[in-house]
């Protein structure tokens, strides 16, 4: 085994414990994926293996040390050798090199000669091959440094990695890149993503949850069919034992009423007929206590899992975010652009060629482009929120929504009412803006809670409540990179909403499987920066 976890217990000071008595094992080679709600603890749990965080009680055993790869790539590294974790090797290679024969250098180097060969193959194969071991961390963009540090894992090559949503951040060709490794390493794997094309690379998913820990022995695919299979399982033995319930009721009900219309009618009965009439009444009514002492219990049984599942699809069916259609007829020309580019500094443009960009309503339009190919830029030039340097932009009379990675609709220092009060140009009642809110699944006693302290999830319903209370025709939904920092149950929610929604869309997003299921109609290339070029 590579890891195995016994008896684990942990909650941070003052808090509740996340997870009791957690136990689990990870064979030897295998890729395993970690799912389950947000503050069920599963970055938590790679913390706790990894020895950053240490358990209240139990036990955690790895074959070797493992390699961890966070969310956030912290910006303390000095350069890039210093974040590849070689830059102590490097200073006593260079000292060797320079002539010393310091035992220390040669201690730290351990023979490892040609470290700064390994480093520059590793680089490259993330696409860095243009950074060096001295470029400063701080030049370097959030896609760079995920890269920066995923290339440890080819100078390392470790027995064990553990990964907490290393497809953040990542370009199309970085997550290719990604996939690619997963595919061919024997290292054994433990990986929290919702990235659900790297999920359905994996062999089986450990789902954690309030009951504890459950094994899974198929990708997030095979994963999610059973789920769905267990709670239809447990609805149906639930529904069935209403059923015999309510069936042994009736009966009952039956029986009494004969009865008592017999007696209505006058009929003379003898004792002996009397007492048989009453032991069949008797016999019924046992039979219900036993059918509802029976449906009682199945019921208590399954009661959490019961409670999970209907959170579950309540969360679906109430967040089934329906926004008002485009009154636009297909094929409407909305946007057009010309020979456009843009320039930040003087005389120096982004893009190496002249862009021309054209959007039809109904349309769906997938903007592709690796990190820093100009994106973004694009759609805030064609939204008219920045003007081009040279070329034409010209634009029909529409409605858009744009919901940017960071959610800048939002203001982190209003609260959620605040905000929700703000999007109301119709002037709704009160009531009515509150419903709306409800609906979004922000109950009453959360709606003086702060932006800032919402998840990514959150403050993605959050958006798309705002929209649905301006209560107007989207002709236009933008989308830039929505999936990041979502967990799975809000990328369903929002993967269902854009599905159903009947208007124009134009998106920019690394996520395979968003992008396949939302029915793209055209590609767009985003063409080479002169950053790019170089």
């Amino acid at each position: 085994m590579s890891i195995i976890i016994s008896d684990l217990s942990y909650h941070y000071p003052n808090q509740k414990n996340i997870f009791e008595h957690l136990s689990l094992s990870i064979n030897n080679n295998s890729k395993c994926g970690l799912v389950g709600n947000n503050g069920r603890g599963k970055s938590t749990l790679l913390k706790l293996i990894t020895g950053y965080l240490k358990p209240i009680s139990g036990d955690i055993y790895l074959s070797s040390k493992p390699i961890y790869i966070p969310q956030q790539i912290e910006s303390n590294f000095s350069n890039v050798a210093n974040m590849l974790g070689v830059d102590k090797k490097i200073q006593a290679l260079n000292a060797i090199t320079n002539g010393s024969i310091s035992q220390t250098d040669f201690d730290i180097l351990e023979d490892d000669w040609d470290i700064e060969t390994k480093c520059e193959i590793a680089l490259s194969y993330w696409g860095l091959s243009y950074l060096n071991l001295n470029t400063e961390i701080s030049q370097l963009s959030g896609g760079e440094r995920i890269k920066v540090y995923l290339s440890k894992l080819n100078i390392l090559n470790p027995k064990i990695i553990l990964f907490d949503e290393p497809t953040n951040h990542l370009d199309l060709s970085s997550r290719e890149l990604l996939y690619k490794y997963i595919e061919q390493t024997k290292a054994t794997m433990l990986v929290v993503s919702h990235d659900i094309t790297l999920l359905n690379q994996l062999e089986a998913m450990y789902e954690i949850s309030h009951n504890g820990i459950n094994l899974y022995g198929g990708n997030y695919s095979f994963y999610e069919n059973q789920k769905e299979i267990e709670d239809n399982a447990i609805i149906n033995e639930i529904n069935h034992e209403k059923k015999k319930v309510n069936e042994a009721q009736k009966k009952a009900r039956e029986i009494i009423q004969r009865q008592a219309k017999r007696q209505s009618q006058g009929s003379k009965k003898n004792v002996e007929v009397r007492i048989l009439k009453k032991t069949i009444v008797n016999r019924g009514e046992k039979t219900q206590a036993k059918l509802k002492e029976k449906h009682d219990k199945i019921i208590s049984d399954n009661i959490d899992k019961l409670k999970q599942v209907e959170q579950q699809r309540e969360l679906l069916n109430k967040l089934k975010f329906e926004f008002e259609y485009s009154k636009l007829h297909k094929g409407k020309l909305l946007i057009s652009a010309k020979g456009i580019n843009k320039s930040f500094e003087e005389d120096k443009y982004l893009w190496s060629s002249l862009l021309d960009f054209e959007l039809y309503s109904g349309e769906r339009i997938h903007i592709i482009g690796n990190n820093a190919s100009g994106k973004t830029t694009l759609i805030k030039l064609i939204t008219k929120q920045i003007l081009p340097s040279c070329g034409k932009i010209e634009n029909a009379e529409f409605n858009y929504w744009y919901l940017d990675q960071d959610y800048s609709i939002l203001n982190n220092q209003y609260t959620i009412l605040e905000i929700a009060q703000k999007h109301n140009k119709n002037n709704l009642k009160d009531y009515e803006v509150k419903h709306q809110l409800t609906r979004a699944l922000f109950t009453s006693n959360q709606w003086d809670k702060k932006c800032k302290e919402l998840s990514g999830g959150e403050k993605m319903r959050l958006c798309m409540c705002c929209m649905i209370i301006s209560n107007k025709f989207t002709d236009l939904i933008i989308l830039d990179e929505p999936t990041n920092n979502l967990d799975i149950s809000s990328f369903k929610i929002l993967l269902e909403s854009i599905k159903n929604y009947k208007g124009s869309l134009i998106i920019i997003s690394h996520d395979k499987y968003f992008i396949e299921e939302i029915g793209i109609t055209k590609e767009y290339y985003m063409p080479i920066t002169y950053t790019q070029n170089k």
